[in-house]
């Protein structure tokens, strides 16, 4: 896991840029649940200051997903930008999605962990492949469409509703 962790210890104060290569050994040591393949450049930029570090991860790339329509394998385009808060502090906390207190003396920050997260929130809820994708455009759009239509006229009474009428 070292080859995802920044020594943090000896940054000076300014902005630093880190550069991670994602391959499919990176998935088998954060996790293969959601993604298990891809290819993926990360690009990690620590602006450091005295009570925090503010980390941009920019990360482009490809991950290889299964359709769950025809279990046909795809490739699955995306292109993140995030940004988070490392806040020094006395105890490892996560404040918010954006903001984490990290402890004081800590020597190296897994910036991997960030990085899968932020990988396998991009992986969208329904896997569709690219070739079944209008399909499940149109099925979208369908709702609340109408379905059914009379073909009278808005005028027209229908004599049951005459029937009911004279109860009044």
């Amino acid at each position: 896991m070292s080859d995802y962790c920044v020594n943090i210890f000896g940054l000076s104060q300014k902005t630093h840029s880190f550069n991670f290569k994602i391959e499919n050994a990176f998935f088998k040591i954060y996790g293969t649940e959601v993604v298990s393949e891809g290819q993926f450049l990360a690009k990690v930029d620590l602006d450091k200051r005295e009570t925090l570090i503010e980390a941009n991860f920019d990360i482009e790339g490809k991950a290889n997903l299964v359709c769950d329509r025809s279990l046909d394998p795809f490739e699955h385009a995306m292109k993140i930008n995030r940004k988070m808060i490392f806040k020094f502090g006395e105890a490892a906390e996560e404040i918010s999605d954006e903001i984490t207190i990290i402890p004081q003396d800590l020597q190296q920050l897994d910036v991997g962990q960030f990085i899968y997260e932020y990988i396998v929130l991009e992986v969208p809820m329904k896997k569709i492949h690219p070739r079944y994708q209008s399909d499940n455009e149109e099925d979208e759009n369908e709702e609340g469409k109408l379905i059914y239509q009379s073909d009278k006229s808005e005028d027209a009474i229908d004599p049951r509703w005459e029937v009911l009428k004279k109860l009044k």
